[in-house]
């Protein structure tokens, strides 16, 4: 009975082991570091994640936003699609993409996320397309593995605006839209 006993514990490998980053959950990465009830009432359903909306001075904005387990991209592409709450609105943040009849998917592959909106997203004109383009990268590229992204329309391969002015297939990556980037 003893030699069964043993045989069932955790085997030793002499040390502690690292784990990829690619195989923590997106959620466990960044930890919420405050409790998001109070005593007495159920938890929230769902996993803090990152996405990106504009400040008042025209910069990519970190919010968070609780996200189903399990999180999935498309889920934290549609919480960004959803714009700001209306405190965020009362001061000044707003997003340059609305999720009215918009359907967002998406897929990875080594690294470059495919973003396939259903229609145009974008309700923005000129110069401000970039900043609703970086709401998007800046999100997708906040998960683990994801380094470039790639955009769809109604199924066909979009090119979209830098910060440099040039309008490319993809994927671009945060480096595109540095101008764009959260102030410290």
């Amino acid at each position: 009975m003893a030699l069964a006993a043993t045989a069932c514990g955790i085997p030793a490998t002499g040390g502690p082991t690292a784990i990829a980053k690619s195989d923590v959950p997106y959620h466990l990465l960044n930890p919420s570091t405050t409790p998001s009830t109070s005593p007495g009432t159920p938890p929230a359903v769902g996993v803090p994640e990152q996405i990106y909306l504009v400040s008042p001075v025209a910069h990519v904005l970190a919010a968070t936003r609780e996200v189903a387990v399990p999180a999935t991209l498309g889920q934290v592409l549609e919480a960004l699609l959803a714009g700001p709450t209306a405190a965020e609105s009362a001061s000044g943040i707003q997003s340059y993409l609305t999720g009215t009849g918009v359907q967002v998917t998406a897929t990875e592959a080594a690294g470059i996320a495919t973003v396939h909106f259903n229609s145009n997203p974008i309700q923005v004109v000129g110069p401000d397309q970039t900043l609703a383009i970086a709401q998007v990268v800046y999100t997708v590229t906040q998960q683990p593995g994801i380094t470039g992204v790639t955009f769809e329309i109604g199924g066909k391969p979009i090119e979209v605006p830098t910060a440099a002015g040039a309008q490319v297939p993809g994927p671009v990556s945060r480096s595109d839209y540095l101008p764009q980037a959260p102030l410290p």
